[in-house]
């Protein structure tokens, strides 16, 4: 894609959708960390399911260490891989408590040392809660980055580090929720909604689905 593309496609995005937020339903940094790590090879609409039970009950790393493993995978077991989520969350929770003072750290090293925490969620943790121009890659993003030739990579790192690079500043904070939201909704995996795609003026993917 060329540079000079780049600008009005975000000022698209950001004139459909001003102020872009994530699909997980948290009110707290913790509460967002615990739904990214639980997200994991799920939806967040199904993370929501069990979060909106999980959270009344136990929001704090205090809270959620007393479930023990056995109560907290009850809350969580309608999720993918929940044996494994649980685990690294009551450790992610005893570390939070032990090196923390029980808050989510804001820097990017403390945050990738938590079990289950991979610098996607800390890149989320990052931008969400603390308002960091990070670039969360997700399969959608990896997609959407590839696909337009926004940000062309063989791994997700290299596709967010070719975005922080070419994303002018101003839409930076932000630009990780548009291209999650439109790698979601309209450019998806096996049929891309090119016919009613905004940004399809500037997008370079060839073969642009015609309208059914």
């Amino acid at each position: 894609m060329k540079p000079a593309d780049i600008g009005p496609m975000f000022a698209t995005w950001q004139a459909a959708n001003p102020e872009p937020q994530t699909e997980l339903a948290y009110s707290t940094p913790f509460e967002l960390l615990t739904a990214v790590l639980l997200s994991a090879q799920a939806t967040d609409v199904g993370v929501n399911k069990a979060t909106r039970k999980l959270f009344p009950v136990a929001n704090t790393p205090e809270a959620i260490l007393a479930l023990g493993e056995e109560g907290l995978c009850e809350y969580i077991k309608t999720i993918g891989l929940y044996r494994s989520k649980a685990k690294h969350l009551l450790e992610t929770c005893r570390m939070l408590i032990e090196l923390h003072g029980s808050e989510v750290p804001r820097e990017r090293e403390a945050l990738e040392a938590l079990p289950g925490v991979g610098r996607k969620t800390a890149n989320v943790v990052l931008n969400v809660a603390f308002g960091e121009p990070t670039m969360a890659v997700d399969t959608h993003i990896f997609r959407v980055g590839n696909r337009t030739g926004l940000a062309t990579g063989k791994t997700p790192l290299a596709v967010e580090l070719k975005l922080l690079k070419r994303i002018p500043a101003e839409y930076r904070l932000h630009a990780h929720h548009w291209l999650i939201l439109h790698g979601r909704y309209v450019c998806q995996a096996r049929k891309p909604r090119c016919w009613e795609c905004g940004v399809a003026t500037w997008c370079r993917f060839k073969d642009k689905t015609p309208a059914p």
